[in-house]
Parts: structure tokens; C-alpha cells; sequence
């Protein structure tokens, strides 16, 4: 895989380039908290149990998986729920893919691809076509229709979402965007 800078942290960003499950667990995390503490979880996962193999990860013990993942600095702002979905991901790309994470995104066609995204524990419609768009932007995935199926989110030049972050400036655009998505979303429902 190529080289992400989305966590802003060397050994994060390795982590997440080098293991397609920290990839969208970092995905999974990324709601409530800031993103490049998303996805600095999988790091976190891996320094606490020597591996992201979603098999292995769906075989630990649920308690000391929360409990690991809970000490500080815990994986979320909501620990044991985030560790509880991470197990259950981790379980459906092991009985559903044979515990191979890239087997998600191997699809000729963007439709299928969404499909199988929106399936995992964790993932609605707008995560699904946010990671899409990462996949598209970052890794060249592009089944056949992805940029149609993904919406503005694949839009080359925009910086709406972590498809976009590619190094620090890329995160402050996508902050600001998304800052000012916010405030036009406030003021239309004043309106």
C-alpha cells in the first residue's frame, strides 16, 4: 500500500499503510473525536497487541480487548464502545472475507463496493462512500463508476473528507471545509 500521512504521526501512518485492517478501523474510529486521533487508534491496537489481523483481533477475549483499549491513552473518547465495534469489524471481515481486509475493495464495480462497505459493522452510507473515496484518491482503487458512485466526496481538488488528507495543510483545508459546511448548515436552518 502507498504511504498515508492522515494520523500526522510517522509510526500511526505506517502502521495504517502497512495493514489494510488498520485502514478501516481508523475508518471505523473516525467519528467524535478528531481525525487524526482516529486514526491513530489502529497504532494503538497494534503496540498493545502485536497484530491488526482481523482474525486474531476478533479472537481475543472481548474483556481484555476493551480493557487494553481502554488504558490510557484509550483508543476513543469512547473506549469500550469503539473496542467492542473494532471486534465486531474485525470479526466480519474474518467470516465474510476470510480474514483478508483488500478483499472488500476487490470488485470491479463501485456499486458492489459501496455495497460491501455499507455491510460492516460500523459503516452507513456516508462512511461507506468516504472510504471509498479514500481508497479511489490514496489507493488507487477505482472500480468501474466509482467516482459517479462516491458523490462529491471523489471530486479531484476538494478537501471535504480524509480521502483528502495528504499532509498537514490538506487536514486544515479539510477542517476548514468542513467548519464551514457546519455554519451554512446552522445558518440555513435559521433561514
Amino acid at each position: 500500500m502507498p504511504r498515508l500521512h492522515i494520523a500526522q504521526d510517522d509510526h500511526a501512518d505506517a502502521v495504517m499503510s502497512e495493514h489494510p485492517f488498520g485502514l478501516l478501523v481508523g475508518m471505523l474510529l473516525d467519528q467524535q473525536i478528531a481525525m487524526e486521533v482516529a486514526f491513530s487508534g489502529p497504532a494503538k491496537i497494534y503496540d498493545r497487541f502485536g497484530t491488526l489481523d482481523p482474525t486474531k483481533i476478533a479472537a481475543i477475549e472481548p474483556g481484555e480487548f476493551v480493557e487494553k483499549c481502554t488504558t490510557p491513552p484509550a483508543l476513543h473518547r469512547y473506549g469500550r464502545s469503539m473496542a467492542e465495534r473494532v471486534q465486531k469489524l474485525a470479526a466480519a471481515v474474518r467470516d465474510d472475507y476470510d480474514g483478508d481486509t483488500r478483499a472488500i475493495w476487490a470488485t470491479d464495480d463501485a456499486a458492489e463496493l459501496l455495497r460491501r462497505l455499507k455491510a460492516l459493522p460500523g459503516f452507513g452510507d456516508q462512511k461507506a462512500r468516504i472510504f471509498a473515496a479514500l481508497l479511489g484518491k490514496q489507493l488507487d482503487v477505482r472500480p468501474d463508476g466509482w467516482r459517479k458512485s462516491v458523490g462529491p466526496y471523489a471530486e479531484d481538488g476538494s478537501f471535504r473528507s480524509v480521502a483528502d488528507v495528504v499532509d498537514a495543510d490538506s487536514l486544515q483545508k479539510v477542517r476548514e471545509t468542513k467548519r464551514e459546511m457546519k455554519a451554512a448548515k446552522k445558518a440555513a436552518a435559521r433561514s
